[in-house]
């Protein structure tokens, strides 16, 4: 325990732990940091003065006498009606449990409580915990997992949003309805970012275990909330995360397409890091994960230094995940490195962008950032490796014929993909050269661009607002749900 204080666990105030965040450098992974308290502290909402003062006054006075005076008949006639909602109203505050356990889950919470701060009738007190030092060790999962548990059932929940991570996730939520399914005031369970079942031979029978453990699946690509549905999940489409960038850095812009503002700030870009203004520029993406960083680093190195053989002025950047021990490994790597590299920090997305625009192409191991390559309009060439046995679980099991996001959307493999055996240095500078290169490859990339934003956009989408943002949508349904009568 963090200074050796023992006592219940309790958890950190999100908005302080937001403005601890800003003060840190941009390398600090922690969205919600967990700690240790003797006992329950109190919040209430910070009056203005005016009428509003007394409103919030009352509103925190009432809160304090519901929550840790109420019993009896008084709890009672708080949870007769079953709604979230009304229960949260009549004790003053929406409390709201988030657990993220990567580092892109982690921006997706945060940007979730921020939202759902703005739009909730009521004021919001959060807790849970995140980051990727959260689920980083894997010899104390279990342990995690029942201080997780402990944590949440503590705090007495209104609602619980668990973001990604699907193991540990599930199996939280599996717990807590065990624990608390014959309680009146048990928590709503939402869960955040389907899993890919779509991708997998009988996926889709799976889904209606889900519902045992989860009142309502928000997914963020247009076809999934339909497949839940059918399959007895309750679900709702709220946009893909990634989109959230394109929509807050084109929100001055024609909502129709992806003219990247920060196109302009590319030579800014190179001015800031000393990269020579005829120089090439590549930008690499090997993972945020230690395991897969160390395995496919070693192979883009081999690939640009190949590649350095047939183009002169050839100027690597990386982006680095925010995990100390990726940084400080891709550090130590690079030092043998005869091509000049630039790492930069991935947290930030205005400077990621501002890379992407700098470049000519980019290499990148599958993930998300496939997807964010593609809507910043930087073409690109995607790699995977792993260990020969979930290489062979993958070709048994899966039903795609390819294995990055925007190829599946489309159904074409507009951007190429070296995979397993095939994931070569030879390959790659192969591919990475035609990108650099062929004209073309380059215009079908950047058509691909454009129909997988309009295929991701809302349909009703005329101009650039923040209700169109994934996470706004996202909170909106939270508290839809929330006003819904809960399952008996």
């Amino acid at each position: 325990m963090p200074g050796g204080e023992r006592g219940l666990l309790g958890i950190h105030d999100a908005q302080n732990d937001l403005r601890e965040r800003e003060s840190k450098e941009q390398g600090e992974p922690m969205v919600l940091r967990v700690k240790f308290y003797t006992k329950r502290e109190e919040r209430a909402p910070k009056p203005k003065l005016g009428v509003g003062m007394w409103t919030a006054a009352a509103r925190a006075v009432a809160g304090r006498c519901f929550s840790s005076q109420m019993t009896g008949k008084a709890r009672t006639l708080c949870t007769f009606g079953k709604r979230i909602i009304d229960r949260a109203s009549c004790e003053g505050e929406l409390r709201v449990f988030i657990v993220a356990g990567e580092v892109s889950g982690d921006s997706m919470a945060s940007r979730l409580m921020s939202s759902l701060k703005i739009i909730s009738p009521i004021p919001v007190h959060y807790s849970g915990v995140g980051g990727i030092f959260f689920l980083a060790w894997a010899a104390v999962w279990q342990m995690r997992l029942k201080m997780t548990l402990k944590a949440a059932i503590l705090f007495k929940p209104h609602v619980v949003v668990t973001v990604d991570s699907k193991g540990f996730s599930f199996r939280l939520l599996k717990r807590l309805q065990a624990r608390l399914a014959k309680e009146e005031d048990r928590p709503v369970y939402i869960h955040y970012i389907a899993p890919s079942f779509w991708a997998w031979k009988g996926g889709e029978r799976r889904l209606g275990n889900l519902s045992e453990f989860v009142d309502h699946m928000l997914c963020i690509l247009p076809f999934e909330d339909e497949i839940c549905r059918l399959n007895g999940l309750a679900a709702s489409y709220v946009g893909h995360p990634v989109l959230e960038d394109a929509l807050r850095l084109n929100k001055e812009l024609d909502a129709q397409s992806i003219r990247w503002r920060l196109q302009e700030k590319k030579n800014t870009f190179r001015q800031q890091h000393g990269i020579p203004s005829g120089n090439t520029i590549i930008t690499l993406l090997p993972g945020s994960r230690m395991q897969e960083v160390k395995r496919m680093l070693p192979i883009f190195s081999q690939t640009m230094e190949s590649l350095a053989n047939s183009f002169t002025g050839l100027s690597v950047v990386i982006p680095v995940a925010p995990n100390q021990q990726v940084a400080s490994y891709i550090e130590k790597v690079i030092q043998t490195w005869s091509i000049s590299t630039t790492l930069i920090s991935g947290m930030s997305v205005e400077e990621r962008y501002m890379a992407f625009s700098a470049s000519r192409a980019a290499l990148s191991t599958s993930g998300s950032a496939v997807m964010e390559l593609l809507l910043a309009g930087l073409p690109s060439v995607v790699a995977y490796r792993a260990h020969f046995l979930t290489e062979w679980f993958i070709r048994f099991r899966t039903k795609l014929q390819f294995i990055s996001l925007p190829n599946i959307l489309l159904g074409s493999m507009v951007i190429p993909e070296a995979l397993f055996n095939s994931c070569t240095h030879k390959n790659l500078k192969v591919a990475l050269s035609k990108v650099i290169l062929d004209e073309d490859s380059r215009r079908q990339q950047l058509a691909a661009a454009e129909k997988v934003f309009r295929l991701l956009s809302p349909q009703d989408l005329q101009s650039i607002t923040e209700d169109n943002f994934p996470s706004m949508k996202a909170a909106s349904i939270i508290l839809d749900v929330a006003k819904q009568r809960l399952r008996v």
